[in-house]
């Protein structure tokens, strides 16, 4: 959702210029993703939306969901979910966490992509995969794998907002399109 994204924003921004102060960048990104899961389970989400409970009981119950790492025992990071719940943005949390992601991905020169293949790859295959892309996008990737059999064969990449389309379903429409004008 565009609004989720222009409200997570500075939230983001702001927890991770603190994250690299304190030298908690990964840390940090272990808590945001486990309360952006959390968020996201119905229990979860009704406690949000409850008129009864104040912000801080709220922030107490989602810290209290945490598993034991080192974001649950930081202050700063309990104080940005307390922020966060008493400004009523409990919900844009998954937001938060993926616009964090991406700044610290970003500090590594490193993007996210998802590469969309027909059938299941190897650990090796999809290494090359991975190993051509990033010379195609002139960074380092962090990819995942997607099983998308309607590409017939070969692969989709999509980094960002750019999209290497190297599957048969393209070449096909390619030579369809061709064939008709």
């Amino acid at each position: 959702m565009a609004e989720f994204a222009t409200v997570a924003r500075p939230y983001a921004k702001a927890l991770f210029d603190l994250a690299v102060e304190k030298n908690q960048i990964e840390s940090w990104l272990g808590g945001l993703k486990e309360l952006a899961w959390s968020v996201q389970q119905p229990q979860v989400a009704l406690l949000i939306e409850e008129s009864d409970s104040d912000a801080a009981q709220k922030a107490n119950g989602l810290l209290a969901l945490l598993s034991d790492n080192s974001a649950t025992h930081d202050a700063e990071f309990q104080n940005f979910v307390q922020v966060v719940a008493v400004e009523k943005r409990l919900q844009v949390l998954p937001e938060i966490y993926a616009q964090y992601q991406d700044l610290a991905l970003s500090r590594n020169d490193t993007k996210k992509a998802i590469v969309y293949s027909a059938y299941p790859m190897s650990e090796g295959q999809f290494a090359k995969v991975l190993a051509d892309c990033q010379k195609h996008f002139g960074s380092n990737l962090e990819a995942t794998l997607e099983i998308v059999p309607e590409l017939i064969g070969g692969v989709k990449v999509e980094v960002g907002d750019q999209v290497l389309d190297l599957s048969v379903q393209a070449k096909l429409k390619k030579l369809y399109a061709t064939m008709t004008n």
